[in-house]
């Protein structure tokens, strides 16, 4: 992108941030939309402060943008804007920019979860034994009592015991998120095999329950609660592989000050990874579970995919800065 194209997309926001700047140093009075996106704003100065040293843009930008950051790094630690208003900017317009910025990495993420799945599903289809070589004979078991409909338990669960499923499905599934993150300091191989284990072991549960019959009881499952939670793991992943590149190529920077930047730009996506989470681990306790109609199972589950993908991809796309 050439430096004339660069400061027409991000004019506005750096115009917009000097705007609530002036404000916060007494020099009339910000507008309150501006104070709610202040920290976003200020996350994503930082990243096209790094863009341009990057891509070796005109000194004197780089100079204004770095002014423009000290001045906003001195406000927004010493101005704290009101917590809902501030939770209520990021999740509005914070996370789904900081995924949109790493697009590559979790499109890489998404590549080996769906490939590897789908790989393990063609081979099992063709080979039923070889689910064997991915899921040990106690959890095929498992997996079998869980859904097959001859085996299940088709009770409903008392709201004990959804709590307590719920306080362990967040656990369990926080627990993949962070090590997936923190095995991308491996160089990046930790996320990559992450991503492959998970992606294989779905294709391999989907494949065998479907041979065993029991596809729909399997589907009508996971099919709301995986919007959240198979985003959440493949985003981690992203960042776990984006974590692992500024090991193995920091640039102009030492491997620490590289591993350091680049925790910062995910930090953002992980914050959203863990609320992901938390809401997955909801609807997998309290709907998941419920005895309803195939039907209505698959409506909530193509909205949750589609509300989310569009919350992601479009949430935050204020006045052509992106």
């Amino acid at each position: 992108m050439r430096q004339s194209q660069f400061e027409l997309r991000y004019r506005p926001l750096w115009e917009r941030l000097e705007t609530t700047l002036k404000g916060l140093e007494g020099v009339g009075k910000p507008p309150a939309e501006n104070l709610s996106a202040f920290a976003a704003d200020y996350q994503s100065l930082c990243h096209q402060l790094a863009l341009a040293r990057e891509r070796g843009y005109s000194l004197a930008l780089q100079s204004y943008l770095n002014d423009l950051m000290l001045r906003a790094h001195r406000q927004l630690y010493r101005h704290r804007a009101p917590l809902l208003p501030r939770l209520a900017a990021f999740f509005a317009r914070g996370f789904p920019q900081a995924v949109r910025r790493q697009w590559r990495w979790h499109l890489i993420s998404t590549l080996a979860f769906v490939l590897s799945a789908a790989l393990v599903w063609g081979l099992i289809q063709h080979d039923p034994e070889l689910v064997h070589t991915v899921v040990g004979p106690d959890q095929v078991a498992d997996l079998e009592e869980m859904y097959h409909p001859d085996l299940r338990d088709t009770g409903d669960r008392g709201r004990a015991d959804d709590v307590m499923m719920f306080g362990y499905y967040i656990y369990n599934n926080i627990g993949i998120a962070f090590r997936t993150f923190a095995g991308g300091l491996l160089l990046g191989v930790g996320a990559l095999l992450a991503m492959l284990f998970n992606g294989s072991f779905f294709g391999a549960a989907a494949a065998h329950l479907s041979l065993a019959g029991a596809s729909q009881p399997f589907f009508t499952f996971v099919i709301a609660h995986g919007a959240p939670e198979l985003t959440a793991i493949m985003l981690a992943g992203g960042c776990g592989l984006r974590l692992g590149w500024s090991v193995l190529a920091p640039g102009s920077w030492s491997r620490v000050d590289a591993v350091r930047r680049a925790a910062g730009e995910c930090l953002p996506v992980m914050y959203g990874v863990f609320v992901l989470l938390v809401i997955a681990a909801f609807i997998e306790a309290f709907w998941s579970s419920r005895e309803l109609a195939p039907q209505i199972k698959y409506s909530v589950g193509a909205a949750c995919w589609g509300l989310l993908y569009l919350y992601l991809l479009l949430a935050g796309r204020q006045h052509g800065s992106e």
